[in-house]
């Protein structure tokens, strides 16, 4: 793919992740209300698009309660403000060993392993446009912890997302993931135009360096449409690499917890830099219907209970 800078760019706001940050900054969302609330404030600041997990209002540790997912679904589609809304499938795919000398059985402390359907329920109950399909398995940060993504796991979570008529956004993390994305694509168990998202920067998956990142947009097919962030000190520098490299931006407090050093943001104050760096380059941010047509998603409400 030649470097060409992308002209009318989207944002997509990671409102909350499930990474241990709530206790690093207030400014985290936890409950569905505030989730929901920061991602429409990242509307109203510039996001087409809002990618959103749920965490446990208690203790705010990550969760897939559908129940969760379906309040802020409806929080956000009972809003004055349009966005396109993006669900995590992500999780229940998490594999800790026990340790170096007994691995099995798994540590219980973490380990969540769910069949495809499980993991996709709150995406049937909700309807999002985009739903997350993490394209590959790899060791995730240090320790014993394995994000676990079988490759016959992955096509039957595509084909379930096909059938529902939701648009999965590839997660790759490394370029055998794009690999297997391709296959999925050229087997027609993911619709074009594919849309991929590529996560620089996460242990132990593809450094954020911008070789790496060219490395990267240069295996994505043409007639794909691709966005780029990393996490962590160089989050505010990728706006600018993903549009020069002919992508989307992503930014986010999952992502990143900083406006500048020691400086908490908010999703909000996130997307607002964002615009502003993208703005600066001579390029253009597009809305949520733009996302739409380009990717041809399907808006809908919730299923009625």
């Amino acid at each position: 793919m030649p470097l060409e800078m992308n002209r009318n760019v989207f944002i997509t706001c990671a409102v909350t992740g499930s990474g241990d940050t709530t206790g690093k900054s207030d400014k985290v969302p936890v409950t569905p209300q505030q989730i929901a609330d920061s991602a429409l404030d990242a509307a109203r600041a510039g996001a087409a698009v809002v990618h959103c997990h749920v965490r446990d209002p208690e203790t705010g540790a990550p969760s897939r309660d559908p129940a969760l997912f379906r309040e802020v679904t409806e929080r956000i589609r009972d809003a004055d403000i349009d966005v396109v809304l993006n669900l995590t499938a992500g999780m229940g795919g998490d594999l800790v060993l026990g340790g170096v000398e007994t691995p099995l059985p798994p540590d219980p402390v973490g380990t969540d392993m769910a069949g495809a359907t499980e993991r996709l329920a709150h995406i049937a109950d909700c309807l999002p446009e985009i739903c997350t399909l993490d394209c590959g398995t790899m060791n995730f940060g240090h320790g014993d912890y394995i994000m676990t993504n079988s490759t016959s796991m992955l096509v039957e979570m595509a084909n379930q997302m096909k059938a529902l008529g939701i648009k999965p956004e590839i997660e790759a993390f490394d370029t055998g993931h794009l690999w297997f994305a391709k296959h999925l694509v050229e087997q027609g168990h993911i619709d074009m135009p594919a849309l991929v998202q590529l996560c620089m920067g996460i242990p132990w998956g593809a450094p954020d360096d911008l070789n790496t990142l060219m490395a990267m947009v240069n295996n994505i097919p043409e007639g794909w449409v691709f966005s780029a962030f990393s996490i962590g000190r160089n989050a505010m520098a990728y706006p600018a690499a993903a549009v020069l490299a002919g992508g989307n931006v992503r930014v986010g407090l999952e992502d990143n917890l900083y406006l500048s050093r020691g400086v908490f943001a908010t999703n909000a104050q996130l997307v607002e830099r964002a615009v502003t760096v993208v703005e600066n380059m001579g390029a253009s941010i597009i809305g949520p219907d733009a996302v739409r047509s380009q990717l041809g998603l399907t808006r809908r409400a919730p299923v009625a209970h």
